[in-house]
Parts: C-alpha cells; sequence; structure tokens
C-alpha cells in the first residue's frame, strides 16, 4: 500500500435501519452492502471491517471493578458495525462513507481518523510497531 495513505475507521450507528423494510428489501440491501465492501476490498480500501454482535459487556469504574450488560438498548446510536479503511484523505474516507447503502435507511456513519501515536504517551501503538517491524 502507498505510504502516503493514513487509516480510518467507519463506525455504523443505528442498529434499527432495516425495521421498516421488507425481507426482500433487506436482501437487496445487505447484498448491495456486501458488493460495496468487496469492491473496496478489491480496490485495497478496506483492511478489514465486521458486524458487531448486539450482546456485550461494559467495562467502567476504577479498576475495571463495573461491568454492566451493554451496549445500551435504549440507544439510537449503538455502534453496529465497522470498516477499517487505508486511504490518503478524510475527504476520500467521507467520500467512501457517503456511498454506504444502508444511508437511506437511517444509518449514520462516524468517520474518523486512526492514530499511530496515543496522544497522551507519543509512543507508538503496537500494530504499528509490529508493521514496520515486518516491512
Amino acid at each position: 500500500m502507498n505510504t502516503n495513505t493514513q487509516k480510518y475507521i467507519l463506525l455504523f450507528r443505528g442498529n434499527d435501519w432495516h425495521k421498516s423494510l421488507s425481507p426482500e428489501e433487506m436482501q437487496t440491501i445487505a447484498s448491495q452492502w456486501m458488493d460495496w465492501f468487496k469492491r473496496l476490498t478489491d480496490q485495497g480500501k478496506v483492511i478489514a471491517g465486521n458486524p458487531l454482535e448486539r450482546e456485550g459487556k461494559i467495562v467502567s469504574g476504577r479498576n475495571g471493578s463495573v461491568v454492566a450488560d451493554g451496549p445500551f438498548a435504549e440507544s439510537k446510536e449503538a455502534i453496529g458495525g465497522y470498516f477499517l479503511l487505508q486511504v490518503h484523505t478524510l475527504d476520500e474516507a467521507v467520500a467512501i462513507a457517503q456511498q454506504c447503502p444502508g444511508l437511506p435507511h437511517g444509518v449514520r456513519i462516524e468517520v474518523r481518523p486512526v492514530a499511530e501515536q496515543c496522544p497522551l504517551t507519543n509512543q507508538t501503538a503496537p500494530e504499528t510497531q509490529l508493521a514496520h517491524a515486518t516491512a
């Protein structure tokens, strides 16, 4: 991959976008979504991507002592999945997000650059260290 690229994450928000669709419409959009993912993967722009299960846990408190069921069911903004992109600019990542087949049905996409260094410690992320060591 070109060294002038940056990683961006697309966070797909909204788990209920499909509720008003017929099974046939759901299948059509799911197929469009998979075709979109495959096309981006074939172009070398998607590194990874997965839907997320509805169940999970929320860990909080000092020493992680509070473990609660989550994500919160009442949240309409729950993250339903993600794509990890490797593209040249934030604008390119946004343009990719704008092609999402779920947008007309209420999906919202958060586009965020992935930092190579922890801003608190200025240390390189372990994944980046590994990539540089094997290159």
